[in-house]
C-alpha cells in the first residue's frame, strides 16, 4: 500500500513532470533531480576527445552460424549476460565496470556523430540521464535506439567496423567494435533469441550498448506506432523531434517526451525514489552514493528465518 503522503507526493511530482515536456524548470522544492537542466547543460568534458575509424586486417570472430541466436554472452546470470563472449576475458571490478562504461557512451556518441547516424539514449540510460545525465551507479550495460532507416545504413556500410576512441589526455586509446545482428531485418519479436539489433562492445572487456531499432510494424492496425522487436512501443509524437542535450559531457539526444515514455516503463515512482540498490540520491550534490552499511535498516531476524526454511 501506498501511503497518503507518498500519494501526494506522487501527484505532485507528477504535475510537475508534465511541465517538463515543454522544458519548463522544476519547482526547487522538488528534491529530486531536474532534467530541464540536463537539457541545456554544457558541454562538461575535456573537449579533445576524439574518434577514429581503424582501417586493419583486425576482425572479431563471428558468432556460431549455426546457432540461432546471433550475440553471445559467457553466462546467463546477473553478471555475465552483460558481457559479449568474444570479448570477454573475466569479471571486471566495480570501479573498473563504471569506468568503461562511461566511455563506452562517450565513445559511441562521439562515433555516430562522427558517422552522422542519429542515435538517443533509451531505457534504464534514459532514466540515468534524468536524475543526473551520468551513468547510474548500479548498471552494468547501457541502452540506445536508432530508427529503421538508421539500422539499416548501420548494417549496410558501418558493420563489424573498429573505432579507436582518444581521450586526449594521453592515455591509450580504447578500441570498440561495432557489430550489428543478421536477425536485424526481422522486425517482429520471433522467438526472442535476436530481439538486439546491433552492439557497441569494448574490445578490452566485453562490456556493450545494446543498439535497437524503431519500426512501424502495424501501420494498418496501429498507425503513428514504433516499436522495437522486445515491444517497447512509442508513439511517434512522443519519440520526435529529439530533444538535443549532454549525457557524461558530451552531445546526445533524447525522445521528446521522456517523462510519459519513463512513467509508462518504470511507474513514477522511478521518478521520485531516492534509494535503490543500495545507493542514496543526494540532491545537493545530484549524485547517487552508496549508503553505508551503518546506515543500512537491519532487516528482523524472523523474516529472515522464514525466507530460509525449505
Amino acid at each position: 500500500m501506498v501511503s497518503s503522503r507518498w500519494r501526494l507526493y506522487l501527484l505532485f511530482a507528477f504535475i510537475s513532470f508534465q511541465s517538463l515536456t515543454c522544458c519548463d524548470p522544476v519547482p526547487t522544492s522538488n528534491p529530486g533531480p531536474r532534467p530541464s537542466e540536463s537539457l541545456s547543460r554544457p558541454h562538461s568534458g575535456t573537449g579533445t576527445a576524439t574518434i577514429e575509424p581503424v582501417k586493419s586486417t583486425e576482425t572479431a570472430k563471428p558468432p556460431n552460424p549455426d546457432d540461432n541466436k546471433y550475440f553471445h554472452e559467457p553466462g546467463g546470470d546477473d553478471l555475465l549476460h552483460h558481457y559479449d563472449i568474444r570479448f570477454f576475458q573475466k569479471i571486471v571490478t566495480d570501479e573498473e565496470r563504471q569506468d568503461t562504461l562511461r566511455h563506452l557512451i562517450r565513445a559511441y556518441l562521439l562515433t555516430f556523430e562522427y558517422l552522422g547516424l542519429e542515435t538517443w539514449i533509451a531505457h534504464g540510460t534514459l532514466l540515468a540521464w534524468y536524475w543526473n545525465a551520468k551513468i547510474l551507479p548500479w548498471d552494468w550495460d547501457l541502452d540506445t535506439q536508432v530508427t529503421d532507416e538508421g539500422l539499416k545504413v548501420l548494417g549496410k556500410n558501418y558493420n563489424q567496423t573498429f573505432y579507436d576512441y582518444d581521450q586526449g589526455n594521453g592515455t591509450p586509446p580504447r578500441r570498440y567494435f561495432l557489430d550489428v545482428n543478421s536477425w536485424a531485418w526481422q522486425r517482429d519479436h520471433g522467438d526472442g533469441a535476436n530481439i538486439i539489433d546491433a552492439r557497441f562492445i569494448s574490445v578490452e572487456n566485453g562490456l556493450f550498448i545494446d543498439i535497437t531499432g524503431l519500426s512501424e510494424v502495424n501501420p494498418d492496425t496501429e498507425p503513428g506506432v514504433i516499436m522495437c522487436k522486445n515491444d517497447h512501443k512509442y508513439r511517434l509524437r512522443d519519440m520526435f523531434p529529439l530533444r538535443d542535450t549532454h549525457f557524461e559531457g558530451v552531445k546526445a539526444k533524447v525522445p521528446y517526451s521522456y517523462v510519459p515514455i519513463l512513467i509508462e516503463e518504470y511507474t513514477e515512482l522511478a521518478l521520485v525514489q531516492t534509494e535503490f540498490h543500495d545507493h542514496r540520491w543526494d540532491p545537493d550534490m545530484r549524485q547517487w552514493f552508496r549508503i553505508p552499511e551503518t546506515q543500512k535498516p537491519v532487516e528482523d531476524t524472523a523474516q529472515i528465518r522464514k525466507r530460509s526454511l525449505p
